[in-house]
């Protein structure tokens, strides 16, 4: 009988569900259903979970979080909302049993949790990665947690103007940290250094003391690199796979000089490249080409100064095939380029032409003919739409690979578009089409041939009209309706058939009121994160959403 099976049975079987609901992007309902089964499979299935997110003030609850989910390895404190950070991390301190390889901050502003992170570090010893953005302190950092791996710090630039002058007098302290988590975190693998203020200095430093180094970004708003500086530290870590580089860290004009692209072609086992903001040109370009890098992932981000011959250059003589492209904005891509750019890129799984003027949805249809892994595009702010005739389109046929796409922000995209699309591409899962002001009921159609997206995003089209969802929308988890004109008649329509619903959106929607949201309450039992205006919940519902566990995030008005 199933009852005699002893719990490492019971395991291997939740693992299998569990996994095969990771492909399907629905682990969490997994979890919730297995686990409402019995106190038996609730013990279970505590066991196999080994990530979670804190988003509330949780303190009075922490015990019996940590008690059930035993073998926890990651914190995500990302989203966490309560005020003290760092109580937050001092009582998670108090159970030393865990064994928290990865934490993740929010953005700390200028209030660093200096007391928390020493707390911490004291009982729970086993953090190899660590995610923080604000005004970071690397040289806590580099003190508390020795055995880091993977370090993503950004200072972020998000701050009112003042805070640049607090930045400006601490570069000498920032560049004191870089040099400190050089010589402190000699297992360092993965490097993010967004916004510092670094010099060649620190930067020689980290490459010639972090011997096992392989990725590394470096976008820094302040100038203090030279390109000699930057090609002395490249020559230092020969085995590096990943480089990203920001023309903003780089004292001098944008150009991408012949120091540093001899210095990256001399990485023989470099699979990505990100530039951001530099004049490069096509002999950069054929120069990477004939280095025979084997890159899979290239990030041209606001480069310009190149032409389509370089591009083409480089993409058909790279041996081992790009998966990941970004090439956008780009006022020389045209239809037929990418027409014949995507008959060589049979390995792609990524790629994302934004803004780029000249194209048309014919790019997107040769993308997904020809590139049979592709399952993501985003194609937002492109010229228009194409010239070819509607019979003509169909016959691309089916693309069931495709499943994710992003057109957001292109103003001609109308009805018709958006059905046509969900007749090619029916496994989409993330479907995002914010600001796209002249779709009005396509999306029910879209619903209905697309029955897999979990993912949808419609913020600022303002003549949306979904009123004919009459029909179950079963995996729809993640929906975006931001300042659209949607009303509370409209909204019971859509939440009654989207009960699976566990992110709702709805900022800047002024037409739904007191008893939009108590259909909210009603249709959607799963719901964990509800964002609205503040004046549409009472104290009432405030309290429901808190028992369901529901996080409610207020929009500013």
């Amino acid at each position: 009988m199933a009852s005699d099976l002893p719990d490492e049975c019971w395991e291997c079987i939740f693992r299998f569900i569990i996994n095969d609901g990771i492909h399907k992007n629905n682990n969490r309902r997994n979890l919730s259903s297995l686990s409402t089964v019995s106190k038996r499979f609730l013990s279970i299935t505590g066991r196999l979970r080994f990530s979670v997110t804190l988003v509330n003030p949780t303190l009075p609850f922490l015990r019996s979080l940590f008690k059930r989910f035993t073998h926890l390895n990651s914190l995500n404190l990302s989203r966490y909302l309560g005020h003290n950070l760092d109580d937050l991390l001092c009582q998670i301190s108090r159970f030393p049993s865990l064994k928290i390889t990865s934490l993740k901050l929010p953005n700390v502003g200028n209030h660093f949790p200096a007391n928390g992170l020493r707390a911490f570090s004291q009982n729970i010893t086993t953090l190899t990665s660590f995610t923080c953005s604000g005004f970071v302190n690397l040289l806590l950092i580099a003190k508390c947690f020795p055995l880091l791996e993977e370090l993503d710090v950004d200072l972020t630039l998000k701050y009112p103007l003042h805070y640049f002058s607090m930045i400006e007098t601490q570069t000498h302290r920032y560049n004191n940290g870089v040099e400190a988590i050089s010589l402190s975190l000699l297992k360092l693998r993965k490097v993010n250094l967004s916004s510092f203020p670094i010099n060649n200095q620190s930067l020689f430093h980290l490459f010639s003391n972090c011997k096992f180094l392989q990725e590394v970004n470096i976008n820094g708003y302040k100038q203090l690199l030279t390109d000699a500086g930057i090609a002395s530290a490249l020559r230092e870590r020969p085995t590096l796979m990943s480089f990203s580089l920001s023309s903003f860290s780089i004292s001098r004009p944008s150009l991408m000089t012949s120091h540093i692209i001899d210095s990256l072609v001399s990485f023989k086992g470099l699979t990505c490249l990100g530039l951001y903001l530099f004049n490069i040109s096509d002999e950069f370009l054929y120069t990477i080409a004939r280095g025979g890098l084997p890159l899979t992932k290239l990030v041209l981000e606001s480069c310009f100064g190149y032409s389509y011959d370089g591009l083409f250059c480089l993409l058909s003589k790279c041996r081992q095939g790009f998966q990941h492209l970004y090439l956008g904005p780009s006022k020389f891509l045209n239809d037929q380029h990418v027409i014949q750019l995507s008959s060589f890129l049979g390995d792609l799984m990524s790629i994302n032409l934004s803004n780029c003027d000249k194209l048309t949805e014919s790019s997107l249809f040769a993308l997904a003919r020809n590139c049979p892994l592709l399952g993501e595009i985003t194609m937002e702010h492109i010229g228009g739409k194409s010239g070819e005739n509607y019979d003509s389109l169909m016959k691309f046929g089916l693309h069931p690979q495709l499943k994710s796409l992003n057109l957001c922000d292109n103003s001609w995209l109308r009805d018709e578009n958006i059905i046509r699309f969900a007749s090619i591409f029916p496994n989409l899962e993330v479907l995002n089409l914010d600001c796209c002001k002249r779709i009005s009921k396509g999306i029910c159609q879209v619903l209905r041939k697309c029955c897999k997206i979990r993912d949808l995003k419609l913020s600022n089209c303002s003549r949306l009209k979904p009123l004919g969802i009459n029909f179950v929308v079963p995996e729809l988890e993640v929906l975006d309706l931001s300042g659209t004109m949607v009303d509370d008649e409209t909204l019971y329509v859509i939440l009654k058939n989207c009960c699976g619903l566990l992110q709702l959106i709805l900022k800047r929607c002024y037409n739904v009121r007191e008893k939009g949201v108590k259909h909210v309450l009603e249709n959607c039992t799963q719901l964990r994160e509800f964002h609205l205006d503040g004046f549409h919940a009472n104290d009432k519902n405030r309290e429901l959403f808190a028992r369901r566990g529901c996080l409610l995030c207020y929009a500013e008005v």
